[in-house]
């Protein structure tokens, strides 16, 4: 046994010498991925009391408490930015700066959390109004998947906006393993922000999505090529939806230069590459896209007019 091994262990270590850019042996280190989600459940706690622990707490053991897990969290994540900096260091920032740089960027983190849980709370009241099926805030925190992702991508936006590599994307992605909604820590989001059912949800880097939107399961928000690799980095590459906006299960709506106009609907199905005026209904019909103004509708009920959206 210990000579199969040792000509497996050889044959890798050729391995490693032969084939590059999937080997970091002798790389900077990298934010762990464990202490990474460890670190998200834990701003969840923070941002949702007393939803995820065992016991309640009040008074002075509860500020003892909350003041315990900031500096826990504080702690792990200073150490996991100062890696992210090694591996992408700012411009002009010197090697003996990490650290003092990690400090500030995870005290500016946490000084958004109260200005996030005053948004989430207009996402939790969506949901409520949104969803005749809820019964309560407590069981759309607990139990409503579309909630957390929006959560999670909500802190690791402000740390993607710092200018911290890796570390949102990893936030994210732990999300999108949890709930199956795929929100690119980018991605610009209004409040009152509902996401319903959820599963199979993406949301691409550079959308911009205003307040009031409510999304079903299947929609996807993304670019209309990624054809051009790296050169398309940075580069606005998918939709902005404006206020208002009800998105039905299965539509894809694509392009950075396409925008979904305040008040519209789209239809579910729906594939769409343009944009689309104010108070819009955009469905199928007989195979083709049809784009309405509501206005013209008068008082026809929009569930009336497509044939392929639904609501579940």
């Amino acid at each position: 046994m210990s000579d199969s091994l040792d000509q497996l262990t050889a044959k890798l270590l050729d391995s490693y010498a032969e084939v590059g850019g999937i080997n970091h042996q002798e790389g900077v280190n990298l934010p762990d991925k464990q202490t990474v989600e460890a670190l998200t459940r834990q701003l969840l706690h923070l941002l949702f009391p007393g939803f995820f622990t065992k016991n309640n707490l009040s008074g002075d053991l509860f500020e003892k408490a909350t003041r315990t897990l900031l500096e826990e969290v504080c702690g792990n994540l200073e150490r996991e930015v100062v890696k992210s900096l090694e591996y992408a260091p700012p411009p002009g920032l010197k090697v003996c700066d990490y650290s003092e740089t990690a400090r500030e960027k995870t005290c500016q983190l946490m000084q958004c959390l109260p200005r996030i849980r005053e948004t989430l709370s207009t996402d939790v009241q969506a949901a409520l109004d949104g969803d005749p099926a809820a019964a309560s805030m407590e069981e759309i925190i607990l139990a409503y998947p579309g909630l957390e992702a929006i959560a999670v991508q909500r802190v690791a936006h402000e740390l993607h906006q710092l200018g911290v590599a890796l570390i949102p994307r990893m936030m994210t992605e732990w999300a999108h393993a949890r709930t199956g909604i795929d929100i690119h820590p980018g991605a610009r989001i209004g409040s009152s922000f509902f996401i319903d059912h959820g599963t199979g949800v993406v949301i691409g880097e550079t959308c911009v999505i205003g307040n009031q939107v409510k999304i079903y399961h299947g929609v996807t928000l993304g670019a209309r090529s990624t054809s051009g690799g790296q050169q398309l980095r940075h580069a606005k590459r998918h939709p902005t939806i404006e206020d208002q906006v009800t998105i039905y299960p299965g539509a894809t709506i694509l392009g950075g230069e396409t925008v979904i106009g305040r008040g519209s609907t789209i239809g579910g199905n729906v594939f769409l590459l343009h944009s689309v005026p104010e108070r819009s209904l955009v469905y199928y019909e007989e195979g083709a896209v049809l784009v309405k103004s509501k206005s013209e509708l008068g008082r026809v009920s929009v569930d009336e007019v497509w044939a392929d959206s639904y609501v579940i």
